[in-house]
């Protein structure tokens, strides 16, 4: 297993829990976190093992935004700042936090936010494109961007309106103002509120129940399917879609298994991982930078 140093990583019950461990810098995003991030998503989609992946903070903070204390307003000034990670394009510095994004967005298992304190900046959009969001009543979020003189970042311009919709995500970006965890319940940026004690814990068991009797590679195109389709112009990109994964996977081991337990009565055990058996040639490309 991969060794990291930004978070600890646990795998129970084939649940991959990464927690940020950095609570003295209430868990602030820097270019290893950023790399460290893309090598978890690397390592869970591989491991057939671990079927879902839960992402939490320690101490007061989820992850609260850049780390802005090493060089202060030049922060985001990539002409003088470089990390030795970045990737160029015609002179245009991909964002970081964007990469992380993208690359949970290409996730092959559900992945869960548990949400235990203060997540603003990149420590909200990173949230954007996992597939719940669960938090703590002592949660906080912002879209701080317009407060420190800079954009919305990490893809959020795509995902946030598709999640709360334009108004609110309008709202939440024009005033960059920090909002409470009822207040995102509302909207549905989450889904649920816990005690801080209880968090962990329901986070655990919603990885269960959205995993516990599916088969690994169903989840997998599946989840592909419906964040991709999001973007889609017309009901017959998801019916082309459709058409060719019923195909590909009604000729696998799985479907005579789900079929076999369901006469039976009996739990299924399915034979495909997703690590060797996920129909890749499904999806088109990521597109490229320009």
């Amino acid at each position: 297993m991969t060794d990291f140093t930004m978070f600890d990583l646990k795998v129970t019950d084939g649940v991959a829990v990464a927690t940020f461990n950095r609570p003295d810098k209430m868990n602030t995003f820097t270019p290893v976190v950023m790399r460290e991030m893309i090598q978890l998503f690397d390592m869970t989609d591989a491991d057939d093992g671990i079927r879902a992946v839960v992402i939490t903070g320690s101490g007061r903070a989820f992850c609260a935004g850049a780390e802005l204390g090493i060089a202060g307003g030049d922060t985001f000034n990539y002409t003088k700042r470089a990390s030795g990670d970045e990737i160029i394009h015609d002179g245009i510095r991909r964002d970081g936090g964007g990469r992380v994004v993208l690359r949970i967005f290409r996730s092959l298992k559900p992945v869960i936010a548990a949400v235990n304190g203060a997540a603003v900046g990149v420590g909200v959009t990173m949230q954007l494109p996992m597939d719940f969001r669960i938090a703590s009543t002592n949660a906080k979020f912002g879209f701080v961007f317009s407060r420190r003189g800079i954009t919305p970042e990490a893809c959020s311009s795509w995902f946030l309106p598709r999640l709360v919709g334009v108004p609110t995500a309008l709202d939440w970006t024009y005033s960059g103002r920090v909002f409470d965890a009822n207040e995102a319940k509302e909207k549905g940026l989450v889904q649920s509120l816990h005690a801080p004690e209880d968090l962990l814990a329901a986070a655990m068991d919603l990885a269960h129940r959205v995993t516990e009797k599916s088969a690994p590679v169903s989840i997998a195109v599946a989840r592909q399917m419906i964040w991709r389709m999001m973007g889609a112009e017309h009901p017959m990109d998801a019916h082309k879609i459709d058409s060719r994964a019923l195909q590909v996977r009604g000729q696998s081991a799985d479907v005579k298994e789900g079929i076999a337990s369901f006469m039976e009565k009996r739990d299924p055990n399915f034979p495909n991982g997703v690590g060797h058996d996920f129909p890749a040639d499904l999806f088109a490309p990521e597109p490229e930078f320009e």
